[in-house]
């Protein structure tokens, strides 16, 4: 069965809870088997990479998945996080939108 969420592929959303609580993002992907997400520049961890012939060793930073739940939709009309909802407009098209301010975030 497919899983559905409130976020999507290149959104803007903010961290709600953890290290990276208020920190602002665009998601990188979605995992959808562990309900997990890959947001720009939230939860950076260090990693260490052996060398070889293609890369050279050392100590690399990257992204590190986070769980769905620990995120919502920012708003930049609001500059909030928000709860979103989806409406149908006049010309058929399918939307989502925030619920505090009614702006249309899918254009």
């Amino acid at each position: 069965m497919e899983k559905h969420y409130h976020v999507k592929k290149n959104d803007l959303v903010m961290v709600t809870t953890g290290k990276d609580k208020g920190k602002t993002g665009k998601i990188l992907r979605i995992i959808k088997k562990k309900d997990r997400l890959v947001v720009e520049k939230i939860n950076i961890i260090k990693k260490h990479v052996k060398a070889s012939q293609k890369t050279k060793g050392g100590i690399m930073e990257r992204e590190s998945p986070i769980h769905v739940s620990n995120v919502m939709i920012y708003c930049e009309k609001c500059s909030k996080p928000v709860r979103v909802g989806k409406k149908i407009l006049e010309d058929g098209e399918k939307v989502r939108f925030c619920k505090r301010c009614e702006e249309v975030i899918d254009k």
